[in-house]
């Protein structure tokens, strides 16, 4: 699974970066160590309201980490869904609608994993080898809080989910998860979603390839939430995560 990652990248490096159209919401500026339920930044194609599909626009915009459905009677089970299977994401009730509707990335400089051993557990960051950034593939779906008035600003909650796949090769090693990574050369398909068809997104995910990753021993301190710093990601030796 992915349940904490990197994404220190400005607006305008991703307004760059993604062909960004427009630039909506609040920025939750840089975290060196997002978790579930925190804000994030997300790449979205959407029509404006009341215009035909032809004239999408593609926007910067910020999200709930972790997907409450827009059927959910309350927001608490997005924690629970940060992630969803490449497997069943077509298919399941949670899903299935917003990879037909709703695609988006999720950028980011790399994501934290942790490797099981038998002396514990030893994290890693797992990031492009060139230090390009990463584009997740993601879900997002509005969510009407059904406690707030009509003209409350916080009505409907953006919420987001990061797609997983499993792992092989080296990061198979660490982990038996890892986060879609979609190519540069798949991220418009990916955004577009003017087909409303679910088979058209199962359809992309398998034409994207395992993504090619560096993954770095790094600090004990990433798995505190309160750590936030570039620190977290400098490389250690792996004795001294070990070693009491």
């Amino acid at each position: 699974m992915c349940g904490r990652y990197v994404n220190v990248a400005s607006d305008s490096d991703l307004v760059a970066e993604f062909d960004v159209d427009d630039v909506v919401d609040d920025d939750p500026g840089p975290s060196w160590n997002v978790a579930p339920t925190d804000p994030v930044r997300v790449i979205v194609q959407q029509a404006p309201r009341g215009a035909a599909p032809p004239e999408s626009v593609r926007a910067l915009r910020t999200a709930r980490w972790g997907l409450v459905p827009s059927w959910s009677r309350d927001r608490k089970g997005g924690a629970r869904m940060i992630n969803a299977r490449i497997e069943s994401v077509t298919e399941k009730r949670a899903f299935k609608a917003a990879a037909a509707r709703r695609r988006c990335l999720v950028p980011a400089l790399g994501y934290y994993e942790w490797q099981k051993t038998g002396k514990g557990k030893i994290p890693h960051f797992l990031h492009d080898p060139d230090g390009r950034l990463l584009a997740m593939a993601g879900l997002y779906e509005f969510w009407r809080d059904p406690t707030l008035p009509d003209q409350d600003p916080n009505r409907w909650l953006l919420s987001c989910t990061i797609i997983t796949q499993q792992a092989g090769d080296l990061v198979g090693e660490i982990h038996d998860r890892n986060p879609v990574v979609i190519p540069p050369v798949l991220r418009d398909a990916w955004l577009d979603c003017s087909g409303d068809d679910p088979a058209a997104a199962a359809r992309l995910l398998d034409r994207i390839p395992e993504a090619r990753l560096l993954p770095d021993v790094v600090s004990k301190a990433v798995g505190n939430v309160k750590n936030n710093g570039p620190e977290l990601i400098e490389p250690v030796e792996a004795a001294r995560i070990l070693d009491p």
